[in-house]
């Protein structure tokens, strides 16, 4: 999906005014569905990671990264997500090795890498699969607006250079409920980067001040210094396009070109095909996320650069697994 110019947060214009009444019926609609919710009580620890606004904000590299630091901890932590973009209903294990992106989502095959990775669309069947499999603890992925599971731990993910956007409910914007409602939720807000878009301010103004904001932000890894200098043609079909674009420059790469995708998009061979014939012997690029949407005979014709989350304070990540595992008296595994 690509998001409209007008939901940017510098936009508040024809579109978003005359497309406010189905925003409401929209808000209205979760409202209910929250209300009327009777969630399953989990016995595992559940650590739900997700956002407010439809497209990337960073929660995979978050889920990832606490899904790590529990298995330093000696609990064997599962993260379970819905699959978006795969046909797989689940519970279903991700195996990196035989599935594919167009099966069980393209995220879900990133998360597989690091920690033990469920597809499930019904998140108390995909639970107790995992418990049955001898998860200690649940990483729930983009389930922030899924009622039907007790959690622990609600994180919200907001990215500083976009924060809400023009903080309308979809369609005039792109949340995916209203800012007040998620922060009431919310245990805490992990905030991706530059607060360019004052998502400080908007926190505190919102009644919120209380509300503890960790920050963060990701960068990229592995060897990298041949880029330096480059001429790179870079693709991606993410929520951020521009973002991934944005590290390249910081690399020192010469960006030749760019082609923005939606997200989860999935390349056909004629795509990628056009593609490579754009880069005009420039080394092409793209991001982890998007190299397992490749078909699988261009993968030698493209580069990946990889990203890791880096946290302002590693203490503050910490002590939000400690907040999780405590109201189960289990922080040592």
């Amino acid at each position: 999906m690509h998001a409209p110019d007008f939901w940017d947060r510098k936009s508040n214009g024809f579109w978003p005014n005359v497309l406010r009444p189905l925003g409401c019926v929209v808000a209205g609609m979760a409202a209910m569905k929250r209300r009327s919710a009777m969630p399953w009580a989990s016995p595992l620890p559940v650590i739900c990671v997700g956002n407010l606004v439809a497209g990337g904000a960073g929660k995979t590299p978050v889920a990832i990264d606490l899904a790590e630091r529990m298995e330093r901890r000696g609990v064997k932590a599962h993260v379970l997500t819905r699959g978006y973009g795969g046909h797989e209903f689940g519970p279903l294990r991700v195996d990196v090795e035989n599935h594919i992106a167009s099966e069980v989502g393209d995220e879900p095959l990133l998360l597989a890498k690091s920690a033990p990775t469920w597809v499930a669309r019904d998140r108390r069947q995909g639970i107790e699969a995992a418990m049955a499999e001898g998860a200690q603890a649940i990483i729930l992925d983009d389930g922030f607006q899924n009622f039907t599971v007790t959690k622990d731990l609600s994180l919200l993910v907001v990215d500083g250079g976009y924060g809400f956007g023009n903080a309308r409910v979809m369609p005039a914007g792109p949340l995916r409920e209203p800012v007040e409602t998620g922060l009431a939720r919310a245990d805490a807000v992990i905030l991706m980067g530059r607060d360019e878009a004052d998502v400080w301010g908007r926190i505190k103004r919102a009644g919120f001040k209380d509300l503890p904001i960790i920050r963060a932000d990701v960068r990229a890894v592995g060897k990298l210094d041949d880029l330096k200098g480059r001429d790179v043609f870079a693709f991606a079909g993410i929520g951020r396009p521009e973002k991934f674009f944005a590290t390249l420059k910081g690399l020192g790469c010469r960006l030749a070109g760019t082609r923005a995708f939606d997200d989860h998009h999935p390349f056909t061979k004629e795509e990628i095909h056009s593609v490579l014939k754009a880069a005009k012997g420039a080394l092409v690029v793209t991001t982890a996320k998007d190299f397992v949407r490749i078909p699988p005979q261009f993968r030698h014709d493209v580069r990946v650069v990889d990203i890791t989350l880096k946290w302002k304070d590693d203490a503050d990540a910490e002590a939000l697994l400690d907040k999780a595992l405590a109201a189960r008296g289990d922080t040592d595994g």
